[in-house]
């Protein structure tokens, strides 16, 4: 379905943001060491949602992987 690959791509965009929200609050401070492994971390939670979402969709029949990749 086209609004689980939306959903799908707004999520990694969201991740792509909050990497880049550690990474500027890592220039930004020298003791923002608590806050950027707080953005670290919401990533790392994103992205394993985001393949349990992939993985749960498959399982549903909602999208198909490619059978031939080549």
């Amino acid at each position: 379905m086209l609004v689980v690959k939306i959903v799908i791509i707004v999520l990694f965009l969201f991740v792509i943001f909050s990497l880049f929200q550690a990474l500027m609050n890592m220039h930004k401070d020298e003791n923002s060491g608590r806050k950027m492994s707080q953005f670290l971390g919401r990533r790392l939670a994103i992205s394993i949602g985001i393949l349990l979402l992939i993985l749960l969709t498959i399982a549903l029949g909602f999208i198909s992987p490619n059978a031939r990749p080549y």
